[in-house]
């Protein structure tokens, strides 16, 4: 049985928002109320710490530090333990959070109007609602299945088109292994281009080739 290979998978490639499209997914939620504040709050520290849907919602008011060297104390996957800094957008983000409402004795930091914790499946829900609403202003939105993990993975991209260690970029989202982190350098075609820009001619210019428009003109009548 040993001697048996192991089934080969296909592994498809990872889903992410682009900057506009984030853009306009933050502008979804009808932040004149309380459940919209809470949603756009939760859509930026998804997208600003990369976390897991179970370690979003499992973040507790304590669990905030928005004081100097501002981060966010989280129990991942595992079972361990971890820290992501918060960038000065979202540290202003999560302070006026902190000074809304809601039930006395609620620790958690993204509470339903009842002060329970929210699901897995009404985070998916909330998303899918913004993701709908974004759609009318970002039409590529309308191809994408948008969901807490791809949020995740849009952290991740973010990091790596800013040039960040993919070994940093495995401490950020806590992952156990570099490895696991390979899967959005295979993603990312920006990193390919800059690849080839390094090996092109001497002579010739960097980045993609805009051919004319008489050329895409006769292309068209092939």
């Amino acid at each position: 049985m040993l001697a048996i290979p192991p089934q080969r998978l296909d592994r498809p490639l990872v889903d992410y928002l682009e900057d506009h499209e984030c853009e306009a997914l933050l502008e979804a939620p009808d932040r004149s109320t309380w459940t919209g504040r809470r949603d756009y709050t939760f859509l930026v520290v998804a997208l600003q710490a990369g976390l897991r849907v179970s370690e979003l919602i499992g973040l507790t008011i304590s669990d905030v530090h928005l004081g100097a060297g501002a981060h966010l104390s989280c129990r991942g996957k595992g079972r361990k333990d971890r820290i992501t800094p918060l960038t000065a957008k979202t540290v202003t983000t999560l302070r006026d959070w902190e000074r809304e409402q809601r039930p006395t004795g609620i620790t958690v930091l993204f509470p339903t109007r009842t002060g329970h914790r929210l699901s897995r499946d009404a985070i998916e829900h909330r998303i899918a609602i913004h993701t709908h609403t974004a759609t009318g202003s970002c039409p590529s939105l309308a191809d994408k299945h948008v969901s807490a993990h791809v949020l995740r993975h849009t952290t991740a991209m973010r990091l790596l088109h800013a040039g960040v260690d993919t070994s940093v970029i495995a401490l950020w989202l806590g992952h156990e292994q570099v490895d696991t982190t390979q899967i959005y350098i295979v993603a990312d075609l920006k990193v390919k281009e800059e690849a080839i820009d390094r090996t092109r001619p001497l002579n010739s210019r960097r980045g993609r080739y805009r051919p004319p428009d008489d050329i895409l003109a006769w292309l068209g009548t092939l």
